[in-house]
């Protein structure tokens, strides 16, 4: 008899899903009942924002048992995500906006109509981890671009442009999670340069662009601004802070010829997978308009929250808090005595404060600390101060 045949499983998939010790001593403590403090909640619903009590009642519109699909969304709630862009002063027309279930599902879309397997997206470094897992599923190869800090965060083009052939669309995040760094107007022109020059498209992943702090005038919305094809990204979750409801966008820029046949190739992806809730798609207008609020309240604590972290770093000369234009985070510099592992290790089991090293944002070298600017102040500020007392230890 021959030897039973292990089922098939994709090399898109990590080799291990095993927990990492970080993440096992976080839920060996949790499950200890121990009283943690998560410097790294980045999830507005479980922070204490306060939200209307009658906001979830549009969900319950009528129209909603009835089923009428269309690949790109309902006209109405990408009229109302065209909108409120005005809010920014971005003039956006409903016909260039796809609605998504996410933005993870936004990249996943742009990815299938970009590129082929083997073929390579650019990502800056350092950034969100989810990068790495999304390309991989979708079998694309990544080739990560440097952000430098001199003062404040900024492109490293030289590391940009040698991207190899197979290179399809090169990806920035503005601001950048977790560096707080804004795409400039010079560097959008270089972006654009590089990408007409090399056959490249952009995909701009704006979710925390309506949170800037130390920018009084960001440069966003990249797709009304390119002059290459290009891919804006934004969603319920962060505009206002509504992560469970799922509904994120892309909004489509560029040359009319080349935003046509993307147009066309978006439709037929979207339109088998259908992914979007018609409840969500009808209260959408409602949603954007009483997120003002919403986003107010959370724009209100992430300053409040970035000011306690400034006034407690300059009380720890050894630590830096680095400049942060927008977001939700924020990254402190700390002394090279040890290594991060074993300092946010330190952290949790004698302080019981969770916060990520930087090596899990791909920093280049140690030792940073990131910390989200979310959590309930009451909380936040004894907590920091024992992050940067443990730190300069």
């Amino acid at each position: 008899m021959p030897g039973r045949l292990e089922p098939p499983f994709s090399r898109r998939l990590p080799a291990s899903v095993e927990p990492n010790a970080f993440s096992q001593v976080v839920a060996a403590l949790k499950d200890q009942g121990a009283p943690l403090v998560d410097l790294t909640e980045s999830n507005p619903t479980r922070a204490e924002i306060p939200y209307p009590a009658d906001l979830l009642t549009s969900l319950a519109d009528s129209r909603a048992l009835q089923y009428d699909p269309n690949p790109f969304g309902l006209h109405d709630a990408r009229a109302a995500v065209a909108a409120d862009h005005a809010r920014r002063k971005a003039l956006v027309n409903p016909d260039d906006v796809v609605l998504t279930a996410s933005t993870s599902e936004a990249y996943s879309w742009l990815f299938k109509l970009l590129c082929d397997p083997g073929d390579v997206v650019a990502v800056p470094r350092p950034s969100y981890p989810l990068f790495d897992h999304l390309t991989s599923l979708e079998g694309l190869d990544v080739h990560p671009y440097a952000l430098t800090y001199d003062g404040r965060w900024s492109i490293d083009f030289d590391t940009l442009a040698a991207a190899p052939e197979r290179t399809r669309a090169v990806l920035v995040v503005s601001p950048n999670n977790p560096t707080g760094s804004y795409v400039t107007m010079a560097e959008m022109r270089e972006l654009a340069r590089l990408c007409s020059q090399r056959g490249w498209a952009l995909i701009a992943d704006e979710v925390f662009a309506d949170y800037p702090l130390d920018q009084t005038d960001p440069a966003t919305d990249v797709a009304r601004r390119a002059d290459v094809l290009s891919f804006s990204l934004g969603g319920l979750s962060k505009t206002a802070g509504l992560p469970q409801l799922k509904l994120g966008w892309i909004v489509i820029g560029g040359p009319a010829s080349q935003k046509a046949r993307a147009r066309e190739g978006l439709e037929l992806i979207a339109d088998t997978f259908l992914s979007v809730a018609t409840p969500v798609q009808i209260a959408a207008s409602r949603l954007l308009s009483a997120g003002a609020t919403i986003r107010g309240a959370i724009h209100q604590r992430v300053r409040h929250n970035l000011t306690v972290l400034r006034a407690a770093g300059r009380r720890f000369a050894a630590c830096e808090v680095l400049k942060v234009e927008g977001g939700w985070s924020a990254i402190i510099r700390v002394p090279s005595t040890r290594p991060e592992e074993e300092l946010v290790l330190d952290l949790l089991e004698r302080e019981h404060v969770v916060v990520h090293p930087g090596y899990f944002f791909d920093f280049p070298r140690e030792a940073y600390l990131v910390v989200s600017l979310l959590p309930d102040p009451r909380q936040f500020a004894p907590a920091i101060e024992r992050v940067l007392r443990v730190a300069s230890a």
